[in-house]
């Protein structure tokens, strides 16, 4: 799921930055339909900032390649003529392996509470184009500003399909030897989230290969950090977030904790997630709808958790966690995040901490 934007502090220009040795380089910009925040960190002459220019460059390249091959809203990427020659093998990149192949665990961990094949229902909920079309569509019916928490307005459909559970992913078939995947007849996959999150997670690895000393890829709040950072402080994460930002009782272990800034924590090497139920909203006949779908029913779920943030190894596999969350009632949530660290914001304001979270807290 599409996860909320997460703000990277300490950087050039913001209060408190102290240049880490080294040379630091920074990119933001849009890609994946969500905000592109990139920083590098190279050591002094290896690489040189030639290097690490050219090594910023091709990360942004990258993000671009990866976006070409699983946006599927693109009629021509790997995911989108997957979707559209269901039970037909399709040449894929080992790239898009990779991303079912994970997506798939995801959902065999979760007992499918994590499903990337809503995406029939995802259609029929009215997110049928880019949320960037929807913004537009909602500014051409008359409105002025597009408030980022206020709903779209779907456009009209002669008939809705009805809400039908998610099919699961049992049946999806990769093939390595012949570079192929298969979707059955009544399977739609969205990467969602699990995209965003693995993108981050392979282009940080892939730059710290290169020969940075660290590395920063933020996918819309679905963020992998390793190696140095570039300021002293550290790698610091804010949570952009109203319902983080305006909480009010922080309950750890389920006892309450005093009241405290919740939004910005410290990070050292990992990949942290947030998915809520406040961000891609639009409505559909007067009907406010969501992007995080239940799979069990095939509509947007109604959930005692409004936002969940999780930090593990790896930013897709805290996205896997994070949706889970947000699909489970409040006495599942400490089983789920085991020893993850995690954070939930219900619909009562209460932030609750899980595993090493306050850890994380600055």
């Amino acid at each position: 799921m599409t996860a909320t934007p997460a703000v990277l502090a300490g950087f050039p220009g913001s209060p408190g930055f102290a240049v880490a040795q080294g040379t630091v380089r920074e990119h933001r910009g849009r890609a994946m339909g969500t905000d592109l925040h990139i920083v590098l960190v190279g050591s002094p002459g290896s690489p040189g900032s030639s290097d690490i220019d050219e090594l910023i460059e091709s990360a942004v390249r990258r993000v671009q390649q990866l976006e070409l091959r699983w946006s599927r809203f693109d009629p021509g990427s790997e995911v989108s003529r997957c979707n559209s020659t269901r039970g037909i093998p399709v040449d894929v990149s080992a790239d898009t392996r990779l991303l079912l192949r994970h997506a798939i665990h995801g959902w065999e961990y979760t007992t499918g509470a994590y499903d990337p094949t809503i995406l029939d229902s995802l259609i029929a909920s009215g997110y049928d184009r880019s949320y960037e079309a929807l913004t537009q569509l909602a500014d051409s019916t008359g409105r002025t500003s597009f408030p980022e928490f206020a709903p779209a307005a779907a456009p009209a459909r002669a008939t809705a399909p009805a809400p039908a559970p998610a099919p699961g992913c049992s049946g999806i078939e990769i093939d390595d030897e012949f570079g192929t995947v298969t979707l059955p007849f009544d399977v739609g996959f969205d990467p969602g989230g699990i995209g965003k999150g693995l993108a981050a997670d392979m282009i940080v690895e892939e730059m710290i290969d290169r020969g940075a000393r660290g590395a920063m890829v933020n996918l819309g709040g679905d963020l992998r950090v390793a190696g140095d950072a570039p300021s002293a402080a550290g790698w610091i994460v804010e949570i952009n977030e109203p319902a983080v930002s305006r909480a009010g009782q922080v309950e750890l272990a389920g006892k309450a904790e005093l009241t405290g800034q919740v939004e910005l924590l410290e990070m050292i090497d990992g990949g942290l997630a947030t998915s809520t139920t406040r961000r891609r909203v639009w409505t559909v006949d007067g009907e406010t709808r969501h992007h995080v779908i239940d799979p069990r029913v095939g509509r947007p779920v109604e959930s005692r958790a409004q936002l969940a943030t999780v930090i593990t190894g790896r930013a897709w596999w805290s996205e896997v966690i994070a949706t889970h969350l947000l699909l489970a009632s409040p006495d599942e949530w400490s089983d789920i995040t085991r020893d993850d660290a995690a954070l939930v914001v219900d619909i009562d304001g209460i932030v609750h901490l899980f595993g090493p979270m306050k850890d994380h807290l600055r």
